[in-house]
């Protein structure tokens, strides 16, 4: 009989932390949740030169290096989980994914919706075309009705929206920016939206897209890369602008940005 009050006891006992912890961990803020799990899940897609994969396999990238060399600083590992794009917001808001950090262009929507670090990267949207067709698209004008696609959910789709002469023709949503670059190729789209980042970064004449050219004439907003938190997230949100200042400071984020061709804010 004491060993089964014994039991009980300890039963309950058990029961009363597990729910004291649950009060606590509900209580917690978003950085000691992020620090109680001892990972920063980060969301990315494959995108050069933010976050994309070598030769060898390993994950590389801007991004990539930014935010291990930001993790050095916190003490916390991150751990990068491909998502899809259009559903990033959703991945952040259910925990899915502790940040997003892989090129997110800050814009006054997204603001209702999460919380951004510092800014760290100058782009801008630019129009793509294949070069058979140079002579007929020089600029904007040029593009009434056409057949034009972005990465669903980006500021390339964005763009041509607000854009009087792209927004006339037919669009297409495809799931990433390269999607976009090959519908080009294609000739199934006759021009493509997208970050000049990842157009620097790709058309070459020693890569499969030395057919294509970026159409400088036909440039669209200027943006700012930023990291996307949950809205609430202010503590998390200070700890990582500290690492960011630390890295500006000592030359770091710099090096990486010559490193990627990437245009670091000073």
């Amino acid at each position: 009989m004491k060993k089964f009050v014994s039991i009980v006891l300890a039963a309950l006992c058990m029961g009363a932390t597990l729910v004291g912890c649950s009060k606590a961990n509900a209580n917690a803020t978003d950085w000691e949740y992020i620090k109680n799990k001892n990972e920063m899940v980060v969301g990315i897609t494959l995108y050069e030169p933010m976050n994309y994969y070598d030769e060898n396999g390993k994950l590389i990238g801007f991004d990539t290096e930014f935010a291990e060399e930001v993790s050095k600083i916190t003490g916390v590992p991150v751990k990068f989980q491909e998502i899809e794009w259009d559903q990033k917001e959703v991945e952040l808001k259910s925990k899915a994914i502790d940040c997003i950090w892989n090129g997110l262009t800050v814009t006054e929507e997204r603001k209702a919706n999460m919380a951004f670090s510092t800014s760290y990267v100058v782009n801008e949207q630019v129009v793509v075309i294949n070069k058979s067709n140079q002579d007929k698209y020089t600029s904007l004008a040029d593009m009434d009705g056409i057949k034009v696609c972005a990465e669903s959910g980006s500021a390339g789709e964005s763009a041509i929206q607000a854009d009087p002469h792209l927004s006339t023709g037919n669009y297409l949503g495809v799931s990433a920016q390269k999607d976009a670059l090959l519908e080009v190729k294609a000739g199934t789209c006759d021009a493509a939206v997208l970050d000049l980042t990842l157009a620097k970064a790709v058309i070459n004449e020693d890569t499969d897209y030395n057919d294509l050219l970026i159409l400088y004439g036909a440039s669209l907003q200027s943006e700012e890369y930023a990291i996307g938190f949950r809205l609430e997230d202010t503590e998390t949100v200070k700890t990582v602008n500290d690492a960011i200042a630390q890295l500006l400071a000592n030359g770091k984020l710099a090096e990486l940005g010559e490193k990627y061709g990437v245009d670091v804010i000073k």
